[in-house]
């Protein structure tokens, strides 16, 4: 017993528990020695070393997407819903809150993040507001747990995945308690159309009258499925598309935070596959932003090959060549872009665009077309050389194919014959058109100039329509002028002495081919030079010419040519040695007027009549 101390009031590990000293010579109770002092300072260095690397796996495992990253924190974040915001943040300050909101919209403009940051400001309370106000702040005392959907009374549902009437009947039962931390209770329901029937008829009598303390916030991108009598209970909000130039600056400024560096034509093109919407925007710029080297500028060829998209100048080209009848430089265009990677449907959707901006700006002019100034001037170009009826035929026809293309097994395939028949019907008369000329016995190929016999291979003017004409009167030849100068002097046939003279003072030829003439304008041009020369010469030619005003880098215009001329030919005759010794022997004289004198015609010997006497 001389082993146990009588002094100890508890048991053992009670006194190790309380001792203040331990001896520094002893085991622990594992047997292993005790460290010696140093050791504890030297340990943060040796597990110092693996921290970099936990650091990484972190970041990767914690990486959030540019979608979620930049998710608007207030109201002032939103981009493209000014009018909203504006609505919302008076009758936030006069106290005309409505009690039920529907908020809708295409895909990814918002709809979400605004119902949460309603969702804020009904409940926002920090140290200085205390009532529903739409300054919203970080610091807000329910903010965290309303945008990380965990507040207890900011209930968040999914309506497509909870479309029945029971779900409703919960939402019903708990609506009339009053909330536990906030100022108001907040129902939130996310694609509220996809409700069925019962859920929508059991939420309209509390919808209508609802207790003062509950909200009700409504989203939808199918506006149309909601009932009115939902629809009638609510103020409404259309969260509209985002413009492309909004989008655009909003990417290159995130593209900024996230220190990369992207060409402003491949954030262009982003924004253009986004359709306003700001999340398809933010995700194809995440794709985007690891397309290029780190450290280097992402290109915007890399970005059209990311996007499947063709050169939009290429698609333009194409468009001209389709509704010139050039079929067989149609079909090589086409597959030129193919082989670089465009998708058959993106280039059908982007002859619909094209067939849609020439329509509207031979109405509106370039400037309604929201396309840049060169693609603009060309596409309103087209539009006003051809006729109205024509390129409404012509959307009809893309919108047919489009069908097609994307039904085909193999949609090149389907695009080639889609340009076949576009070409071949660009150059044929309308249905009023075709029988007027039944009517007066004219042929009805060509188009509405009348008379162009069928280019073979070319795509237009012939097949069954030629037929319709059993015995077509014969046209007389139109002139088919191969060169710019050839147009000019048909144009002084005509006796158009306005247009010559226009158009030799203001063309700065940069690319001409029968049928299509690209030029730089002079100064002080006159607007409608294209589409006067575009429809004069189909008058004169009887086939459509395709005059673009667009070009850059056009060389001098004819009187510029001519004045040229002259006074090199001028500074050749001043050279001239007789000249030179005329102007020195008679100081103050000048060479005025320089004429080329017409050769001396030599005429043949006439031989002397013979002389009678001589033959005596």
């Amino acid at each position: 017993m001389s082993d146990v101390d009588p002094n100890l009031d508890g048991p053992p590990w009670e006194e190790d528990a309380d001792s203040a000293v331990r001896d520094e010579n002893t085991d622990d109770m594992f047997g292993a020695p005790p460290e010696p002092a140093p050791e504890p300072e030297t340990k943060p260095a040796k597990t110092a070393a693996p921290e970099p690397a936990a650091a990484t796996g972190d970041a990767d495992e914690a990486y959030t997407v540019l979608a979620r990253k930049y998710r608007p924190r207030a109201f002032e974040d939103l981009i493209g819903q000014e009018a909203m915001v504006r609505t919302l943040t008076n009758a936030f300050a006069t106290g005309r809150i409505a009690h039920a909101f529907m908020l809708t919209g295409v895909r990814g403009v918002g709809k979400t993040t605004t119902a949460r940051l309603l969702a804020r400001a009904l409940n926002n309370e920090t140290d200085t507001i205390d009532r529903p106000s739409l300054a919203l702040s970080p610091d807000g005392r329910h903010d965290a747990a309303i945008m990380a959907g965990q507040h207890m009374d900011v209930m968040e549902m999914d309506a497509a995945s909870h479309t029945g009437v029971n779900d409703i009947r919960d939402i019903l039962d708990s609506v009339r308690y009053a909330p536990v931390e906030a100022r108001y209770k907040v129902y939130v329901l996310d694609e509220v159309h996809m409700l069925s029937t019962q859920a929508f008829n059991a939420l309209l009598k509390t919808l209508e009258e609802p207790p003062p303390h509950a909200k009700f916030i409504f989203a939808t991108t199918e506006i149309r499925k909601v009932p009115v009598t939902i629809l009638s209970r609510c103020q409404r909000f259309d969260l509209r598309r985002v413009e492309p130039e909004v989008l655009v600056e909003h990417l290159a400024r995130i593209a900024d935070k996230e220190g990369m560096k992207i060409e402003q034509e491949a954030l262009a093109l982003i924004a253009r596959s986004a359709e306003g919407s700001v999340r398809d925007g933010l995700s194809l710029l995440d794709q985007a932003l690891v397309q290029g080297e780190r450290g280097e500028t992402v290109r915007t060829d890399l970005v059209r090959d990311m996007l499947g998209l063709a050169d939009r100048s290429q698609t333009i080209q194409l468009f001209e060549s389709i509704m010139a009848g050039r079929t067989p430089e149609a079909l090589e265009a086409f597959r030129t872009l193919y082989g670089f990677g465009a998708d058959p449907v993106q280039i059908t959707n982007d002859l619909l665009e094209h067939c849609h901006a020439a329509s509207v700006a031979k109405m509106l002019g370039p400037q309604a077309t929201r396309l840049p100034n060169d693609q603009a001037q060309k596409l309103a170009a087209l539009g006003a050389a051809i006729p109205a009826g024509t390129l409404s035929r012509t959307w009809s026809m893309l919108l047919k194919a489009l069908d097609e293309v994307r039904r085909a097994p193999n949609p090149a395939d389907a695009v080639e014959m889609a340009i076949v028949r576009l070409a071949y019907a660009a150059d044929l008369p309308g249905p009023e058109e075709a029988l007027k000329r039944l009517h007066a016995g004219e042929p009805i190929t060509g188009g509405p100039g009348g008379g162009s016999a069928p280019r073979g291979g070319s795509g237009g003017g012939g097949g069954a329509s030629a037929q319709l004409a059993a015995r077509p009167v014969a046209a007389p030849a139109l002139p088919d002028p191969q060169t710019f100068d050839a147009v000019v002097a048909l144009i002084g046939e005509k006796r158009e002495i306005k247009l010559q003279l226009d158009v030799q003072q203001h063309v700065k030829l940069v690319s001409f081919k029968p049928g299509a003439i690209v030029y730089e304008s002079g100064a002080n041009a006159p607007a409608d030079l294209a589409r006067r020369l575009a429809g004069r010469l189909k008058d004169w030619t009887g086939k459509t010419w395709l005059i673009a005003a667009n070009g850059q880098g056009g060389g001098e215009t004819l009187i510029e040519q001519e004045r040229r001329g002259r006074a090199q030919e001028r500074a050749e005759v001043a050279e001239d040695p007789f000249v030179r010794a005329v102007l020195d022997a008679f100081p103050g004289a000048k060479v005025g007027e320089i004429k080329t004198l017409a050769k001396t015609v030599e005429l043949p010997v006439i031989p002397d009549e013979a002389d009678p006497a001589d033959d005596d």
